[in-house]
């Protein structure tokens, strides 16, 4: 039983290394990547390709923009047995480091890359894709919303594959960060795992050929959504109940008849009026969703991965005082001693009411309110994004030892799940030559990177679903 990957999107490998961490878990090596992709728009340096080439130097790593990936290269992938792809598709499109005004969902130009998995999955038809996005997704565009993730179930389901999808904030499920993102499971429909949930929830209907017709409550699915489903098993989760306390919140959707793949993207496209929650699946053309809230599992502090890094960084060291000299002096380089800097952070974290103009010359206020001065080592962390370290609102800043600093590269790392310093070095495929990464390049993987945490999880119960195929 082996499942074969390619990673798409691979960033700096965190599907990788989270389904390595499963592996390890269940003592069985259940996944395996053959094939990478990583190529940065933008940017001569690929310096995230170059740590996955350092990292992974047994793979087949892929440094080109993925819209110039031949058909070719895909079927070459299908022949060597790869079944199953993974990755976190760009999201710059719809994430909230973005105003509403800039987004431009799957229209965009990152986000039209959706449709390089679609002709991906087309090539290598494989048997399983996980994949993670932010969770605006499901709201996206703001002028009709939900109809982006609507249009990507369609296009699952027209290559005849369902989708799970879930929600997951990771420190509601023992991580560190409080990083919400979504993500879906996909699977053939050919697969046991899929025939087995027809034999419950779908095969009345699909023996009277009816189900394009039929009315199916929006509660149909509920025993696969919050107990039998792969998200249900890693991730619990209950009813959120509606505000009058009576009534959960369930929606169902059909997506459509056209049976040319164009009309039918199309007619979603154009005419999507449903209603996405947070959980929900996509069978046979027709999705069941439901708002849901997380059982909550106890996060980790950020004191408590500021600790950690301090004893893994002190551990290189036999002799424990000079360990614990070279951390301090390590930290100093963190530590932010300029007084216009401090007051600019404190400034960024309070309150404010700016007076701002419209394209057409109007005027509005915005509004920010104000935020801890510093972040608490008692809490879990807050979302890093990929500006982690500049001077914003959103970077970490710490209060230790009467100083202020910013968190570490390797603190960073840990935030993801990331073993200690994985980015450090990278390697030129070219030269064979190892250098290191400059710190603002780490903390811009670790913005864009995923909790591999999470993908751990994913990882040992796909290992129990492929176990009975």
């Amino acid at each position: 039983m082996s499942l074969n990957i390619f990673s798409m999107f691979d960033g700096v490998g965190g599907f990788i290394v989270g389904l390595n961490d499963a592996n390890e878990a269940i003592e069985k090596e259940v996944f395996r990547t053959m094939y990478s992709n990583q190529f940065e728009p933008s940017k001569k340096a690929q310096d995230a390709y170059e740590v996955g080439v350092y990292r992974f130097p047994e793979m087949s790593h892929i440094p080109d923009d993925i819209m110039t990936v031949s058909d070719n290269k895909f079927q070459e992938m299908h022949d060597a047995g790869v079944n199953m792809i993974v990755g976190g598709f760009p999201c710059q499109d719809y994430s909230v480091a973005r105003s509403l005004k800039d987004e431009q969902g799957i229209a965009g130009k990152k986000g039209v890359l959706f449709w390089e998995i679609i002709r991906a999955i087309k090539k290598i038809q494989p048997k399983y894709l996980i994949l993670e996005n932010v969770d605006r997704l499901l709201k996206s565009p703001s002028t009709q919303r939900g109809r982006d993730f609507a249009i990507m179930l369609g296009a699952f389901n027209k290559l005849g594959y369902s989708v799970e999808w879930r929600v997951i904030n990771a420190a509601e499920y023992g991580r560190a960060q409080r990083r919400r993102r979504v993500f879906f499971f996909v699977y053939r429909n050919d697969t046991k795992w899929a025939k087995k949930i027809d034999e419950k929830y779908e095969n009345d209907k699909l023996e009277e050929g009816l189900l394009e017709d039929v009315v199916i409550g929006s509660n149909r699915y509920d025993d696969y959504i919050f107990q039998e489903g792969l998200f249900a098993r890693q991730f619990p989760i209950e009813n959120k109940i509606k505000y009058d306390g009576k009534r959960p919140r369930h929606a169902s959707h059909f997506l459509g008849k056209d049976a040319d793949y164009d009309d039918y993207i199309l007619n979603i496209s154009d005419n999507f009026t449903g209603t996405v929650w947070n959980t929900g699946i996509m069978r046979h053309g027709r999705y069941f969703t439901a708002d849901t809230t997380p059982i909550e599992e106890a996060p980790i502090s950020l004191g408590t991965i500021v600790d950690k890094a301090k004893q893994s960084f002190i551990s290189q060291y036999d002799n424990l005082d000079l360990g614990i000299k070279e951390y301090n002096s390590y930290i100093e380089q963190y530590v932010i001693s300029d007084e216009i800097k401090i007051e600019k952070f404190k400034t960024l974290r309070g309150s404010k009411k700016i007076p701002r103009k419209r394209p057409d010359g109007s005027e509005y206020f915005y509004a920010e309110g104000a935020m801890s001065p510093y972040d608490s080592f008692d809490l879990p962390a807050r979302t890093m994004l990929t500006s982690e370290a500049s001077v914003n609102r959103s970077t970490h800043l710490l209060f230790e030892n009467n100083k202020y600093r910013l968190i570490t590269p390797i603190e960073a790392e840990l935030l993801q799940d990331f073993p200690v310093d994985w980015t450090k070095y990278k390697m030129n495929e070219e030269t064979n030559e190892v250098s290191e990464v400059s710190d603002r390049m780490r903390y811009f993987f670790m913005g864009n990177a995923l909790v591999t945490g999470i993908v751990k999880r994913i990882g040992i119960e796909l290992a129990e679903i492929e176990s009975h195929e």
